[in-house]
């Protein structure tokens, strides 16, 4: 179980500090999917890296199984066992595809085939990727396909993306649905999607709504979705569900 507590996070602008976050309280429970949407610029990014140890709170605490972790690197969390996938996915020169995988896995000695089954799950021929760099000669489409796959080889208890649609394709959005939905079933572990997609907040268990920093509403999909649909003009809506195209 994670549980933030009274999370604060604040930047530095010219010759002030700005709060990003306010005094936040957010607890997600073993094996649940959580969505995480809101207008753009109310820092739901910014959380998803709290949470990952990518940043680190201005105050306030976070719990993993009742320890603390809130000064714990990403590398701490991630061996404890959690995953993050970042909006524009990093690039590693002089790294091919399986070794990302194996990395992911902490498995060095991984077949082939295991790794190209991780690969097509995310919707990529694997014998066209496997063996390929990952740098720019992969779109940011492909390269979202592949940071994804190595959080399915990862096998997390709590796998955090921060908008794992973004470069997708529409075919392989809808692939991508499938993808979360096998993840949950596999793992047995907790989700956390920061996502403005409604078709990704039409198969959360709870969506949380964050804006101005703070958590505005949340509850189950079946309340909270239809309340943000009926309340919203139609500028808030295109604001809150960036839909595909």
């Amino acid at each position: 179980m994670l549980e933030l507590r009274n999370i604060s996070f604040e930047v530095q602008e010219e010759k002030e500090q700005r709060e990003i976050i306010h005094n936040l309280d957010l607890t997600i429970e073993d094996n649940e999917f959580v969505v995480i949407t809101g207008p753009n610029g109310g820092g739901k990014s910014t959380l998803a890296k709290i949470i990952a140890g990518i940043k680190t709170p201005t105050e306030g605490s976070i719990l993993f199984d009742g320890q603390d972790i809130t000064d714990k690197s990403i590398t701490d969390r991630a061996n404890k066992g959690i995953s993050f996938a970042f909006q524009q996915p990093v690039r590693f020169k002089g790294i091919q595809v399986l070794d990302l995988i194996r990395l992911a896995a902490h498995d060095d000695r991984m077949s082939v085939a295991d790794a190209c089954r991780y690969l097509s799950e995310v919707g990529l021929c694997a014998r066209d990727y496997i063996n390929r760099e990952v740098n720019g000669s992969l779109s940011g489409g492909e390269l979202k396909r592949i940071e994804i796959a190595t959080v399915l080889a990862r096998a997390s208890r709590l796998s955090v993306f921060d908008e794992p649609e973004a470069g997708i394709d529409l075919w392989s959005f809808q692939n991508l649905i499938q993808v979360f939905e096998r993840m949950r079933e596999r793992t047995k572990g907790s989700i956390i999607i920061i996502s403005h997609q409604e078709r990704i907040l039409n198969i959360a268990d709870r969506i949380v709504v964050i804006a101005d920093g703070r958590i505005t509403k949340q509850g189950k999909k079946e309340e909270i979705l239809p309340e943000i649909l009926g309340t919203a003009s139609a500028v808030e809506a295109c604001d809150f569900y960036r839909r595909e195209q």
